[in-house]
């Protein structure tokens, strides 16, 4: 299926099955505009804000944002894009991240993500977290390449206590192998050298960073000069 007969086909989904504003039920854009404001929450919020974390930004991560609390509105719109299939959101969504971003954030070149375990994809039929980056990268008008796998399945980060978190993703990533484009998806550009890149990396939550800084491990072994971290929302 072309990306064209794909468009046509979310098209006419849309109209059948108009989507549901996370915040107020309303139909309409997956995010209306009256609820759109909960996105910016940080909107006025400097670069460089500590952001409460046990120690600061986790090494090797140069840069660490999000866009607001994982709360409300914007905790039902990343739980209805990663359980119950509402794909919509992650444009809305990956908008906010690009907006971010583009106020505060410094370099970058590629744009990649924090990847679910293959057997989540699967059984999920796709990852929230490459859709996201896949809209910001779109909206910031940078390359989006899927560089990482994750290499065993892991506990859900939010079941654990901080101190477990790190021990929870260490040695869970690794470079990811290339292979056929996904029809869902369409075809990606191919990987790049990391040789003296700079990685923007996106995820849906951050807690602790630690799934994150566990990425960026990865991605600085393999070249990349240094590595930034964007994603939806903080849990406190």
């Amino acid at each position: 299926m072309t990306v064209q007969l794909q468009g046509i086909g979310r098209r006419l989904l849309d109209a059948a099955f108009p989507a549901a504003c996370p915040g107020c039920g309303r139909e309409g854009p997956p995010i209306c505009a009256s609820c759109w404001p909960v996105l910016e929450a940080r909107r006025t919020v400097p670069a460089g804000t500590p952001i409460g974390l046990p120690s600061e930004i986790p090494a090797p991560l140069l840069q660490l944002e999000w866009c607001a609390p994982f709360v409300g509105t914007v905790r039902r719109a990343l739980h209805q894009l990663k359980y119950a299939n509402e794909q919509r959101l992650a444009q809305p969504l990956g908008a906010a991240i690009a907006q971010r971003w583009r106020a505060v954030g410094v370099g970058t070149e590629i744009v990649c993500h924090v990847p679910v375990h293959r057997d989540r994809e699967r059984q999920r039929g796709y990852d929230q977290a490459e859709l996201l980056a896949r809209a910001a990268a779109v909206d910031l008008g940078l390359p989006h390449v899927s560089l990482l796998q994750r290499t065993r399945a892991t506990r859900a980060q939010f079941e654990l206590g901080r101190g477990d978190r790190a021990a929870n993703v260490y040695d869970a990533f690794a470079l990811a192998v290339a292979g056929p484009p996904r029809p869902s998806l369409g075809p990606g550009p191919r990987r790049p050298s990391l040789e003296n890149r700079w990685i923007l990396l996106v995820d849906d939550v951050v807690t602790t960073g630690a799934t994150l800084a566990a990425c960026a491990a990865v991605l600085i072994e393999a070249g990349a000069v240094g590595v930034s971290a964007i994603t939806v929302a903080r849990e406190r």
